[in-house]
C-alpha cells in the first residue's frame, strides 16, 4: 500500500508555494477521474508537468498509459517523484526540469498526451508553446484556473473572448470537461478552478503563419475597444483588412476563428520574408 500524500507532503516538508504556483491535488477520487477524462491511455505516453506531491502521477501511472514522465523543478517535489519512479522503473521517467524551458517532444515517443494539473503562473505561456508544436500532441488534459479555462473556450462576441481563445481553437477543439472548487486544492486557491481538454486540429499552421497569428491577435486585441481599421493600422489596417475582406469598423471580439485565419494568412502573404 502506498503512503498516504499528506504524510508524503509532511516527510518532504513539500509545502504549497505560491511563487511556484502549486496547489495540489491529494484527492484520488479526484486524479482518478482526470486520468479517466484523459483515456484511453493504452500504448500512450503521458507527460505531467509539476507533478508537486504526486497524486495525479500515482493515478497515472495506476492507467494502462505506456510511460509517465514527470517534468518537475521543486527539489522537494522531485525527491517524491524519484521514490515513486522506483515502483515502476520501467514506466516513470522523471524530468528534474523548467517546463518552460525544455522541448517536451523530446521526452518520450508518439503518441504523445499531457495531462497535468498546471502550476497557475506560467500555465498560459506553457499552453501556447505547446500549441506551437500541436501536431505533435494527441490530446492535451490540462487544469487551469477556471477565469483562463474560460478564456480558452470563449466563443466570439462574448466577454471571455481573446487571444487565447482564438489561437487555442485555431489549433484545436477545446472544451472544459470538468470543474472543481477551491476545497479540492491544497492550499486552497481563491479561484475555481477547470480541466480543460485539447484536440489538436489534423492540419496545423506552420511557425510562420503561428507567428502571424500571434502578431495579428496582439494587435487585435491590444486595443480592443477600437475598431480594427485603428486597432491594426501598425501591420497593415485598411490595405489588411480589405485583403481578407473583413470590415474595418468592426471590433475583434466579432471576429470568428475563420476570419482571424484569413488575416494571418494576408499578414504572412504581405512580409513573408520577416517571417522566415
Amino acid at each position: 500500500m502506498r503512503e498516504p500524500l499528506a504524510s508524503v507532503i509532511s516527510r518532504h516538508n513539500l509545502d504549497a508555494r505560491r511563487a511556484l504556483g502549486q496547489h495540489f491535488l491529494l484527492d484520488p477520487g479526484i486524479t482518478d477521474r482526470i486520468t479517466e477524462l484523459a483515456g484511453p491511455l493504452v500504448g500512450r505516453h503521458v507527460i505531467e508537468v509539476g507533478p508537486g506531491p504526486g497524486g495525479l502521477t500515482r493515478s497515472l501511472l495506476d492507467s494502462e498509459a505506456a510511460s509517465v514522465t514527470a517534468v518537475e523543478v521543486d527539489p522537494r517535489a522531485v525527491s517524491v517523484i524519484r521514490e515513486l519512479a522506483e515502483e515502476a522503473p520501467d514506466r516513470l521517467h522523471l524530468v528534474e526540469a523548467d517546463a518552460t524551458g525544455i522541448d517536451l517532444t523530446t521526452l518520450c515517443p508518439t503518441p504523445r498526451r499531457i495531462v497535468a494539473n498546471l502550476p497557475y503562473n506560467v500555465a498560459t505561456p506553457l499552453l501556447i508553446g505547446w500549441l506551437r508544436q500541436a501536431s505533435s500532441w494527441e490530446r492535451l488534459t490540462l487544469m487551469f484556473q477556471l477565469e483562463v479555462a474560460e478564456r480558452i473556450c470563449a466563443e466570439p462576441d462574448s466577454d471571455h473572448y481573446g487571444r487565447l481563445a482564438v489561437i487555442s481553437q485555431w489549433c484545436a477543439t477545446c472544451s472544459q470537461i470538468m470543474r472543481l472548487p477551491p476545497g479540492a486544492f491544497s492550499p486552497p486557491p481563491k479561484v475555481w478552478s477547470s480541466v480543460v481538454e485539447l484536440t489538436p486540429h489534423n492540419e496545423q499552421p506552420d511557425p510562420g503563419l503561428f507567428r502571424a497569428m500571434e502578431q495579428v491577435t496582439a494587435a487585435a486585441f491590444g486595443q480592443r475597444r477600437k475598431m480594427l481599421r485603428g486597432a491594426l493600422k501598425r501591420i497593415g489596417g485598411e490595405r489588411l483588412l480589405n485583403e481578407a475582406g473583413i470590415d474595418g469598423s468592426r471590433r475583434a471580439e466579432t471576429l470568428d476563428i475563420g476570419e482571424f485565419d484569413r488575416l494571418a494568412r494576408c499578414h504572412l502573404a504581405a512580409s513573408p520574408a520577416k517571417r522566415t
